[in-house]
């Protein structure tokens, strides 16, 4: 680092804003991330060792990639560039491969070239960095907050190591804030500040696992602190303030939080889709996990939509996948879209009560062995033991059906799924019926209700 990169350096550490002055400069001071880059792992020696081969460091925006850049750029002996995305055309990528070719050549020593935003790329300026890559003439550092195996050469991913990042936690937000709390030189520790826990909760919550955010937050609720008795406070209000989001009655882990999923979980049961977006919009912006909400509305899709509309657990599971795919604040679309689907979908919750009177039998009663005919047949000695003899394999009869018991002995004619008569589960039971040649089982509710058509029906 010669003098007008130090004098640089000290003045990004004084002036610029607090997010780029507490970006950790060692390992050390990283946060978070312990599954990538915690003691042991592969990334961690890898650049401890200086031995960093190409990678594409994938996650939401403050997770840490381009602090991990840094952090790299710090410590590597090779020539480390970086570039955006957003600004570089193929004339530059070409202009710095040339330049690694000779510093290789004429000096020996790698380069690392580290592109910001690699998803913003064009296939050509993509296309550009591969000879590069492939022959070691540059080490590849891409950072994106899109998935990689969407957005980025097909030949540039299998070339490199794939680092995911999560948001952050909520602990690690609040490490974060507390050390720029307390550091004197590059934080806010010479102000003497003091910021109530009600204020620190808000700016936490508010985050949304973006280390980023918090500080800048953070740094505004400061320029907001309040003189009392000759100390500076920062309190809820200048969180507030500073946050431009007023302060939702919300702990997630007191009755705010059961009680607010409960009645989002309790609107999605009652049919009405006005209600469950009204909670959920509450939720988001108290700062609750999105993946929470996303896991409730899974076990919802099961237990009461459940057999009604089957497809409203798809509807739930993908909701949850583009959470993970896409991040706050977009996949609030997908949450709510999989939230009115919910509201909107016929209900059963038949799945729930046969899986509860089976458990309550197996927890209860007697537990009588698997009858012969059911037994696994698939070893040399299971026929000698009786294993599968009498049992009737269902395709060698008509429509696939042929009646035989398959309960232990003694519990042959008992009944734990009790089917409803609404959606698709209606029309599934009918055909079922059908196949059986039996008449009606024991419904909740006889017949098929109105507006129930099975697929094909005129």
């Amino acid at each position: 680092m010669d003098l007008f990169e130090a004098a640089r350096e000290k003045m990004r550490e004084t002036e610029a804003p607090l997010a780029l002055r507490m970006r950790p400069r060692t390992l050390e001071e990283f946060v978070g991330q312990d599954e990538v880059v915690g003691e042991g792992t592969y990334l961690r020696r890898a650049i401890q060792e200086d031995q960093l081969q190409t990678a594409i460091f994938w996650g939401p925006p403050g997770s840490g990639k381009t602090t991990l850049a840094s952090v790299i750029a710090r410590v590597t002996r090779a020539h480390f560039q970086q570039i955006s995305a957003v600004e570089s055309g193929v004339s530059e990528v070409r202009r710095l491969i040339r330049e690694a070719e000779d510093r290789r050549a004429m000096r020996g020593q790698r380069t690392i070239i580290f592109i910001d935003e690699i998803h913003r790329f064009n296939k050509a300026q993509q296309d550009a960095l591969l000879p590069a890559v492939e022959d070691g003439t540059i080490v590849l550092i891409g950072a994106t907050t899109e998935n990689p195996y969407f957005e980025v050469n097909s030949a540039l991913v299998s070339r490199s190591k794939i680092f995911r990042l999560r948001p952050l936690g909520e602990e690690e937000i609040r490490k974060i804030l507390e050390r720029a709390l307390e550091d004197r030189e590059r934080g806010l520790g010479s102000l003497g500040l003091e910021v109530e826990e009600e204020a620190l909760s808000h700016i936490v919550r508010l985050s949304g696992g973006d280390a980023r955010v918090a500080l800048n937050t953070l740094e505004a609720a400061a320029l907001l602190s309040r003189e009392r008795e000759g100390r500076r406070y920062v309190d809820l209000r200048a969180a507030e303030e500073a946050a431009q989001r007023k302060a939702l009655l919300y702990d997630k882990w007191g009755d705010a939080h059961y009680d607010t999923i409960s009645a989002f979980i309790k609107s999605l049961r009652g049919s009405d889709p006005h209600a469950a977006v009204y909670w959920l919009a509450r939720m988001l912006q108290a700062g609750e996990d999105p993946r929470f909400i996303a896991r409730r509305m899974i076990i919802f899709a099961s237990e009461d939509v459940g057999l009604a509309d089957s497809g409203a657990l798809q509807v739930a599971t993908a909701a949850a996948q583009a959470v993970e795919f896409v991040g706050l604040p977009e996949c609030r679309l997908n949450l709510a879209h999989a939230a009115l689907y919910l509201s909107l979908a016929p209900k059963s919750n038949s799945a729930l009560r046969a899986i509860t009177a089976a458990d309550r039998e197996v927890a209860e009663g007697a537990t009588p062995p698997v009858p012969p005919h059911l037994r696994d047949t698939h070893y040399a000695a299971a026929p000698s033991l009786g294993h599968g003899k009498g049992y009737l394999y269902p395709h060698r009869y008509p429509g696939g059906y042929v009646e035989q018991s398959y309960l232990p002995e003694g519990m042959e004619g008992r009944e734990f799924y009790r089917p409803g008569a609404r959606g698709e589960e209606a029309c599934l039971v009918e055909q079922w019926m059908k196949r059986k040649g039996a008449g009606v089982l024991g419904r909740e509710d006889r017949g098929r209700e109105g507006g129930n058509r099975c697929p094909g029906e005129g």
